[in-house]
């Protein structure tokens, strides 16, 4: 999960789940969609929101070729 703000909410923090995003826009807010339909507001704009995204599929990547990845773990999330 990433950590977000809604916009106009800049101090209440948001985690979204990277991998139900669909899209990210700039309508002029930074606007997330995700698969579900559902969209998202936030106060990031598109290049941190794809920065943050990229970085945790790589922590993610990261963590599977050290060996740290217990499957069983992941399986109870």
């Amino acid at each position: 999960m990433i950590r977000l703000h809604r916009i106009g909410h800049d101090h209440a923090e948001l985690y979204l789940n990277c991998q139900l995003v669909q899209q990210v826009e700039a309508c002029p807010d930074t606007t997330i969609t995700l698969v579900t339909g559902s969209k998202v507001v936030v106060s990031e704009t598109c290049e941190q929101v794809i920065e943050r995204i990229r970085a945790w599929h790589a922590s993610v990547a990261a963590a599977a070729l050290a060996g740290d990845v217990d499957p069983a773990a992941v399986a109870r999330r």
